[in-house]
């Protein structure tokens, strides 16, 4: 528990570093783009059109996902990938190809994969925005309901540091882990209720991934159908209990080997 509450700690007093770094973080990733970060809304927004072609109309044939028509289904949940899938990668490898810029600075090297996170999720409220527009022309008016989408967001925010603070110092100490996250993450697109919907014993299963509870906290949120917290107490409690667990391997992991980060280069 030490070792939570240190990396807590640097969290919280790095606050300042973290937005500065984080801002940086996604000005360098579209300065040699001419259309600069509208690219962040661009390239989602071009997949989103294919996914909904061949899954919508190819392969469910235009079938609605309950009463809500399978494209606004689709894309309340993309919208949580497109923040969770570039976040994980790059937090992941966010320590090992910034050791020599770390050699260099005094700070805690436990923001390192925080500001990375929060880099993405700047482009991440822009595409909310998009969607939430869209939205208001299909009929999903804003509602009290939305009111939950800031929780779900720092729901995902504090799922992806967990996960982070385990994934950089392993794929820092071992360059394959790398490789192992990639993999998994590629999978999650399809263990996650994204672009199709489960039903019976596998919609349980698929309950264990975390991700289940963010994605349909979105939906909730933005298509206005339910106060998903109140409805589903115990998963809360089973997603937060998830991401303690996480956090505290993380804090432990990242602890035990930051000072010798150094010798993997």
């Amino acid at each position: 528990m030490k070792s939570l509450f240190l990396v807590v700690k640097e969290q919280i007093t790095s606050l300042y570093l973290i937005k500065r770094l984080s801002l940086f973080e996604m000005k360098s990733a579209n300065t040699n783009n001419y259309l600069g970060i509208l690219w962040e809304i661009i390239n989602p927004m071009i997949q989103l059109s294919i996914y909904w072609f061949v899954f919508g109309e190819g392969i469910r044939q235009g079938e609605p996902i309950g009463n809500v028509p399978f494209v606004y289904w689709m894309i309340t949940g993309m919208v949580v990938w497109f923040f969770v899938n570039p976040a994980i990668l790059q937090a992941s490898k966010s320590i090992y190809t910034r050791i020599n810029f770390i050699s260099k600075m005094s700070f805690p090297m436990s923001v390192i994969p925080t500001y990375v996170i929060v880099s993405k999720l700047y482009s991440h409220l822009m595409l909310v925005g998009v969607i939430t527009l869209i939205l208001q022309f299909a009929g999903y008016r804003l509602s009290i309901f939305f009111i939950q989408l800031p929780y779900f967001m720092f729901a995902a925010l504090m799922l992806l540091i967990a996960i982070s603070l385990i994934t950089s110092t392993l794929a820092t100490i071992v360059r394959d882990v790398q490789m192992i996250v990639q993999a998994i993450v590629r999978m999650l697109l399809y263990l996650t209720p994204l672009l199709w919907h489960p039903t019976g014993y596998i919609l349980k299963l698929m309950m264990i991934n975390p991700l289940f509870y963010i994605v349909e906290g979105y939906r909730s949120a933005m298509l206005g159908t339910g106060w998903y917290i109140l409805e589903n107490p115990q998963y809360s409690l089973y997603f937060w209990g998830v991401v303690l667990v996480l956090l505290l391997i993380g804090s432990v992991l990242h602890v035990k080997f930051r000072n010798h980060f150094i010798d993997y280069l």
